[in-house]
């Protein structure tokens, strides 16, 4: 098989001997030309650029923000995608089962394509762009922002970057007084709500959220590669409400739709969000900016995806 390895060597845990390590196993029964991203969006380009030229794989070394832009380039594509590991958290490549780490990953992703293990996957989409994981609204997003300006120590400092933007930006960064957004859904069986009063908000296309070391943050089990959206809103911002949700989510997620001042809408087809203000969100990791209006759906089978046999995440 030809195979486009996209490789973005400033990715938390893309070393050089990792990124030779896993060319040579990979070339070892494929037929392996390498990239290396050089600036935001590169990778959707040279995803896109492999499957025009018929590539039957781009695999991606990096962390989600690469996956993600690997994936918008294969939308509708007979061009597989496969994940390896390379970021701070890889999100995405543990959900699917991948193993945390980036050569052992690479056995299990050569096994996956020796049995055929690929599989037409939905994804979700916000304003034109697609995502694989979720979008992060409010809050959340202001957050990524402010780790995103922290980039030359999260190589070396990992989750501690993410946890000490979280607390500047809800101490000092963000406005806490008023809600900023209200959403409207249209649900796979056709009916329709509001959702009012939104300081935060996380819509789901996978469980889990993101991961504090080894541990999940499920914010919605049930929810999966082939399921509809789910739309987690929280109309509070205080210590009590972000302590009891998260320590719902690490405990897997059963009690969080439970909880006063949260909201969880599952099997979501579309959502409308309304801001009074710019509002800043991001995709699957990525801060994208802020946005007044902003249309996310659920749009099944889009990309082809190497899943190891033990990966899914299906509900």
């Amino acid at each position: 098989m030809r195979i486009l390895l996209i490789v973005n060597t400033s990715a938390s845990s893309v070393t050089a001997r990792a990124r030779v390590v896993i060319h040579k196993a990979l070339a070892a029964d494929h037929d392996v030309r390498v990239a290396e991203t050089a600036r935001r969006g590169h990778a959707t380009r040279l995803a896109r650029g492999a499957a025009a030229e018929g590539a039957g794989a781009v695999v991606v070394l990096g962390g989600d923000g690469t996956v993600n832009e690997a994936a918008n380039g294969l939308v509708d594509t007979p061009t597989a995608l496969g994940v390896l590991p390379g970021g701070s958290t890889n999100v995405f490549a543990r959900t699917i089962g991948m193993t945390n780490d980036p050569i052992e990953a690479t056995g299990e992703l050569m096994a996956a394509l020796a049995t055929g293990a690929i599989r037409a996957v939905s994804l979700g989409v916000v304003n034109g762009r697609y995502f694989l994981f979720h979008v992060g609204l409010g809050f959340d997003a202001a957050v990524v922002a402010a780790v995103e300006r922290r980039s030359t120590i999260k190589r070396y400092l990992g989750h501690a970057v993410f946890l000490s933007a979280a607390v500047a930006t809800w101490s000092g960064g963000y406005d806490r007084h008023r809600p900023h957004f209200s959403a409207r859904l249209t649900l796979a069986d056709g009916s329709a709500r509001t959702v009012g009063d939104g300081y935060l908000g996380i819509c789901l296309k996978t469980n889990p959220y993101t991961y504090l070391g080894e541990h999940p943050l499920d914010l919605a089990p049930g929810t999966g590669l082939d399921s509809p959206l789910c739309l987690v809103t929280l109309r509070r911002l205080d210590l009590p409400t972000l302590l009891g949700v998260t320590t719902a989510a690490l405990r897997g997620g059963r009690r969080v739709a439970g909880r006063r001042h949260v909201d969880v809408a599952p099997e979501v087809d579309t959502i409308v969000i309304e801001a009074g203000s710019p509002l800043p969100y991001q995709v699957d990791g990525d801060y994208l900016g802020e946005a007044e209006h902003l249309e996310l759906r659920w749009e099944r089978d889009r990309l082809r995806l190497i899943v190891p046999a033990a990966g899914g995440s299906s509900p």
